[in-house]
């Protein structure tokens, strides 16, 4: 699968999350305005100077942002994680990742993937209950759904409190649960431990936990293989990149993440490999 952000998705997320104008960057870097403009809107940069000289602008870090740009590092595949099915599903052409956490019987989702049908028809299929939704975020390609789900299973929605207002339609308060850092859901033998990572958005959460193999992180678009969701609104760049180098990435180096959009990675590939993650 390929990586979810290019070159020009990056530095213009970095730049927006800055508030930096293309002028300002010019201005910086000594590139025409023109070229940065056309490099965030696809165009490949001619050399690793360009790079380098933007990398340097922006605060990424030069070593990952060449990799991703002229080496076209992909992370290496994860394989199948029992307890734990993706669902994908698109918006305009869109492809989004949904996941179901299940075991003995019992299920939890990780964000609908804009696709509630087929969330429902995995769980009728398999006979398992669904006791609960867990919300990365209130967009709605990841949320949106969430009514056909309740209308078959009267179950918790887990939400941070300052998402709900993003959410196109509302569960009833008494299903909505803003949960507190470190709160365990429960399923089956399994928990599923909640990590407020504000940034994508103000509310934005994630999941932990721990398989029989290795721990795993849904991390809706907190962060991406690569890269980072956008910062909305922008002045919350600087919270997301807390949420990213001081929580995401201090989970163990062999946890598996699984974002909203693109391909799982882990936390050693994102210490090595993503130009937003802090220098070590």
């Amino acid at each position: 699968m390929p990586l979810e952000d290019d070159f020009c998705d990056i530095i213009k997320k970095a730049r927006i999350g800055q508030a930096w104008s293309v002028e300002d960057v010019a201005r910086t870097t000594g590139l025409p305005g023109a070229d940065i403009t056309a490099l965030e809107r696809g165009d490949q940069p001619r050399d690793r100077a360009e790079v380098r000289a933007l990398a340097t602008a922006l605060g990424l870090r030069l070593a990952p942002l060449e990799q991703i740009v002229l080496e076209k590092w992909v992370p290496q595949p994860i394989p199948s994680i029992p307890g734990i099915e993706t669902i994908q599903g698109e918006i305009n052409g869109y492809a989004v990742n949904g996941y179901i956490v299940h075991d003995s019987g019992e299920a939890v989702l990780v964000d609908t993937a804009y696709n509630a049908p087929a969330m429902i028809a995995w769980l009728e299929s398999q006979r398992v209950r669904l006791t609960g939704i867990c919300l990365t975020h209130g967009h709605a390609d990841h949320a949106e759904g969430i009514q056909q789900l309740l209308a078959r299973w009267p179950v918790p929605v887990y939400l941070g409190a300052d998402d709900v207002s993003l959410l196109r339609w509302k569960p009833s308060e008494d299903r909505l649960t803003a949960p507190n850092d470190g709160r365990a859901i429960s399923v089956g033998r399994l928990s599923v431990h909640c990590l407020t990572t504000p940034g994508h958005t103000p509310g934005g959460i994630c999941y932990r936990m721990e398989t029989e193999s290795r721990p795993v992180c849904f991390v809706g678009d907190t962060l991406f293989a690569g890269s980072i969701g956008k910062s909305l609104p922008q002045n919350l760049f600087t919270t997301h990149l807390d949420s990213v180098r001081q929580r995401v990435l201090k989970l163990p180096h062999d946890c598996i993440l699984l974002p909203g959009h693109g391909p799982a990675t882990t936390v050693r590939e994102e210490l090595d490999h993503n130009p937003f993650a802090a220098d070590h």
